[in-house]
């Protein structure tokens, strides 16, 4: 695995690419950094050119202009896929990461070749009232950062997530948290949530998009309304909806199986 730092308009990424073959990138849900795809990448390093970072603002990443918004960190990996290679690059995303890799995707359409979209909170799909809860559950969880602190804004989206520990592949073990996760944390909790919130995504862009796009939803996750934005996403793209393990985290919680799935859907 090599480790790099990379000079970004307004920020630096520490970035890590593993494996060869076919350019992978993975983009993190939640305030998730590298680290937190390390086991999925491990998995597919065997067929691809893994590539995972942090994204700015989180652990090795720094930022000199925290007012982001996600066509900020959907250019962001553009430079890094620029810096490394000059052919459209798979893209996998998860939740927040979904949506900036869709964005990259309507942003950058030649550097995509295909992007699995793992359950993106594309909220603008859903009908009313569910559109209104959902931005409900957003905002309520910045309003608990504000009045209670991290944590107890972190369970909110757990809530609303539906994020289960106990579905996991025997051999993974919780993460032990480091000093980076609280500000990693504040950080999302601060400014990539209501950038979350406020994101529009370009439908008429990502329909003209050359890349294969691939919206796909968890098995275990038909409760929670990123789920059923994932549904109405394919819907609209005239497309089907792959589903992989686990819930909405399964790519943290079943990073063996995920990989599977991976591989079976980008050698379509």
């Amino acid at each position: 695995m090599r480790e790099s730092v990379l000079e970004v308009p307004g920020a630096r990424l520490r970035h890590f690419v593993r494996g060869s073959g076919p350019l992978l990138l993975l983009v993190a849900g939640g305030y998730g950094d590298a680290a937190v795809n390390e086991a999925l990448a491990t998995h597919l390093a065997g067929r691809y050119t893994v590539l995972t970072y942090d994204r700015r603002g989180l652990s090795g990443s720094t930022t000199d202009d925290p007012g982001l918004t996600l066509a900020t960190h959907a250019d962001d990996v553009s430079h890094l896929l620029s810096a490394l290679t000059t052919e459209p690059a798979h893209v996998y995303g998860s939740s927040i990461g979904a949506l900036i890799s869709l964005e990259l995707t309507t942003r950058h359409p030649g550097q995509v070749g295909v992007v699995v979209a793992h359950e993106p909170p594309v909220t603008q799909l859903l009908p009313e009232p569910e559109r209104a809860l959902a931005i409900e559950d957003l905002l309520a969880a910045e309003e608990t950062f504000k009045a209670e602190g991290a944590f107890p804004a972190l369970r909110r989206f757990a809530k609303f997530a539906g994020i289960d520990p106990t579905d996991r592949e025997p051999d993974v073990e919780p993460r032990v948290p480091g000093p980076e996760q609280l500000p990693n944390l504040e950080f999302f909790l601060t400014y990539d949530a209501p950038a979350v919130r406020t994101h529009a995504l370009d439908l008429t862009a990502l329909k003209n998009s050359p890349a294969r796009v691939v919206p796909a939803v968890g098995e275990n996750s038909g409760h929670i309304w990123a789920h059923k934005c994932a549904r109405l996403l394919a819907e609209e793209l005239g497309i089907a909806c792959e589903t992989f393990p686990g819930g909405h985290n399964g790519y943290v919680f079943r990073p063996r199986a995920t990989a599977e799935r991976l591989h079976q859907v980008l050698d379509v």
